[in-house]
């Protein structure tokens, strides 16, 4: 049982940033129908930042906001330089875009910057660990988890509260209704990327934090995670991304923990079967939503 508990409490710390990654996505893809494979580049980007800032005399309570305004500022800037003159393009179209983008941001670190992976200092408490009875619990993933619940609950108040929330939502359920009853759809879809800029900027701290490294290709783990979680939750669905981050989470670390020692490294595999196996009953996800058409 106190295995069990210890392996929730790691599965809640990295579902928590899957769900923000996964969140941000849905949050776009519920305005234009496009499923962002550029999303993580918002990692990326300010993983360079974050060395650069480190080897500049920063520290982790200078770098934090850092993290958060690069990725706001990067994903408002992919939108207004690639997705906003594709707009009104196919589904495929959009796709490709996305993973031009990828593309060109790998190629300019590796070009302009290095190929080899750049060392980012993990914080002092990192691995520390509190004792509840015969619990150790990582501070790391309890503090995942604090942020995570803080970060949702701000979310859906932000959704449900105020008028941006209200026409982010409306768009996403009728775009063209919306749109006829006057909500100014650029500034609804500026608002999505801004808001899926900033989730994916506090699941980038934890992700940066764990990873201790920036690479080229930094975005791509985190990016496939948020993606498949999206997918499990039910692409479209915000409470569904949210579940689905978690799920996917809990999935990795309990097989992790159950599978002998000297096949634990096939956990991604087995995850990846149980997924294919919950497509085939259920293809729409957990939370499966009604099609809605693309803007």
């Amino acid at each position: 049982m106190v295995e069990l508990l210890q392996n929730i409490i790691d599965g809640l710390g990295r579902g928590g940033i899957y769900a923000l990654l996964a969140l941000g996505i849905a949050v776009v893809f519920g305005i234009m129908h496009l499923l962002n494979f550029a999303h993580g580049e918002l990692i990326t980007i300010p993983g360079y930042l974050t060395f650069w800032a480190f080897n500049n005399g920063f520290n982790w309570w200078t770098v934090v906001p850092l993290i958060i305004i690069s990725a706001v500022i990067t994903s408002l800037v992919i939108e207004r330089i690639a997705f906003s003159r594709v707009r009104g393009a196919t589904d495929f179209t959009l796709l490709l875009t996305s993973f031009g983008i990828h593309f060109i941001v790998s190629a300019l670190f590796l070009v302009y910057v290095s190929a080899s992976v750049q060392s980012i200092p993990r914080p002092s408490w990192f691995a520390d660990t509190i004792a509840v009875g015969q619990l150790n619990l990582e501070v790391f993933d309890l503090l995942v988890i604090g942020v995570t619940i803080v970060v949702l609950a701000g979310t859906t108040w932000l959704l449900q509260r105020t008028m941006f929330g209200l026409a982010l939502r409306a768009a996403a359920d009728d775009f063209d209704t919306a749109r006829l009853m006057g909500i100014n759809s650029d500034s609804v879809i500026r608002g999505a990327f801004a808001l899926s800029g900033f989730l994916a900027g506090v699941a980038g701290i934890f992700w940066l934090m764990r990873a201790g490294s920036v690479t080229p290709s930094a975005g791509l783990n985190p990016m496939i995670s948020g993606v498949l979680a999206a997918l499990i939750g039910g692409l479209g669905s915000l409470k569904g991304a949210v579940l689905g981050g978690l799920a996917l989470g809990m999935a990795e670390v309990l097989i992790r923990s159950w599978l002998p020692g000297g096949i634990s490294q096939l956990t991604d595999g087995f995850v990846f079967v149980l997924i294919a196996l919950l497509f085939i009953f259920r293809p729409g996800g957990l939370l499966s939503v009604p099609s809605v058409e693309r803007v």
